[in-house]
């Protein structure tokens, strides 16, 4: 099945196992009445004033369909920049909407079903009637919720569709986009795509979309990144070496032992130690893909003074932009694990790096449920920026 309603079943109208094994990176799946009696968590107006706000990853996208034209302008934008837009043809895009807004970012234990760090963001669009960003794929999971309004949605499911892209525009739009399903999607219903899936959605009406995107990190960069980790790392006295050297037929001549030698030279750099090479992917994927990081305290309280503030009720709420993540130690026999924020590393018993990672809000009774180490890592992290400290209100 490609289409179900999953009404009186459950965001994904199956068990989230049955979702995993049978949709997961493997074909498409429209769910009717995932969130039955949706209420959206923005208005349109709030989303347009967030997109003038600065450091805001903001497009507005128009289409002329007279002459198939796009027209992509970035943001931040300036309020008088929508006053004057037409009521018909284009889109409004703001992408990690859930680091600004607290209602939008309490959707994501909807889809708790799926690792946390391979969430990446809530973008949601706001698009007039007509609006489109064209037929397209994305190279990651992505969750299509409509949350106000109707969009006409496409999709091409076959098994070879084309991906050759336009070279006339400056947005990435596939020059042959043939459909194999076609709907149109309520408020509530949700569309899951695969990465790789050819769609096209446009508004029927004035409509909000909020799209739920995976971290899909391309090879290049995973690569890129564990090379830079690893010539980071890497000793001074690790060399080309040839001691091994005869006298050469030819001086000019690169020959088949100098080019093992400098094979050899590079296996050198291996991470043999899973612990290590945990340690690196930890680092990279709670590391936000726009180097977006919390900003350090500039007089973070000391641990004393943290205990006795949550005794008096405050409590420390986890900053919007930080990424957390925990591992096992592979080879460790006392139970210690790795909690990761930030690209940052910080050695726990397996228990409190469990506890932290879950938690976007700290208060007195799981602070004094954890470990002196527990403790001594809130400590850093709130001196790193991952958490702040909020007073309670005095009366």
């Amino acid at each position: 099945m490609i289409e179900i309603d999953a009404t009186g079943k459950g965001l994904l109208g199956m068990p989230p196992a049955v979702f995993l094994r049978d949709y997961w990176q493997k074909q498409p799946l429209l769910i009717r009445n995932a969130f039955p009696d949706v209420v959206p968590p923005i208005e349109p107006e709030d989303l347009a004033g967030l997109a003038c706000e600065d450091g805001v990853l903001a497009r507005l996208i128009e289409h002329d369909k007279r002459d198939d034209s796009w027209r992509v302008r970035h943001g931040p934008f300036a309020e008088d920049d929508f006053p004057g837009l037409p009521d018909h043809d284009w889109t409004l895009l703001v992408q990690d909407v859930d680091k600004w807004d607290g209602d939008v970012r309490a959707l994501l234990a909807h889809f708790e079903f799926l690792p946390r760090w391979r969430i990446d963001d809530i973008m949601i669009s706001f698009a007039a009637t007509g609006g489109s960003v064209g037929a397209h794929v994305d190279q990651y999971d992505v969750f299509l919720l409509q949350a106000q309004g109707q969009r006409h949605w496409q999709i091409d499911a076959g098994a070879h569709p084309p991906l050759a892209c336009r070279d006339d525009v400056e947005l990435k739009l596939l020059r042959d986009f043939t459909p194999s399903h076609d709907w149109v999607l309520q408020p509530g219903d949700m569309l899951y795509l695969p990465p790789g899936v050819p769609h096209h959605g446009v508004a029927v009406d004035a409509c909000l979309t909020i799209s739920v995107g995976m971290r899909a990190p391309a090879a290049a960069e995973l690569l890129g990144d564990y090379v830079d980790t690893l010539a980071a790392d890497a000793p001074d006295e690790l060399r080309y070496a040839d001691p091994d050297i005869v006298l050469p037929s030819d001086p000019n001549e690169i020959d088949a032992a100098a080019i093992q030698r400098v094979h050899a030279a590079l296996q050198q750099l291996r991470m043999d130690d899973p612990d290590r090479f945990g340690d690196w992917f930890g680092s990279f994927i709670t590391t936000y893909r726009s180097a977006v990081l919390p900003v350090p305290a500039d007089n973070p309280p000391p641990g004393d003074g943290v205990a006795l503030a949550l005794a008096d009720g405050a409590q420390l709420i986890r900053h919007p932009w930080s990424r957390m993540a925990w591992r096992q130690a592979a080879c460790a026999s006392d139970n210690t694990a790795r909690l990761y924020a930030g690209g940052a590393a910080y050695p726990l018993p397996s228990a409190d790096a469990r506890v932290l990672a879950a938690s976007d809000t700290i208060d007195a009774p799981l602070h004094a449920g954890l470990s002196d180490a527990g403790r001594a890592a809130v400590i850093a992290l709130l001196g790193a920026g991952h958490y702040q400290l909020m007073q309670e209100d005095a009366p």
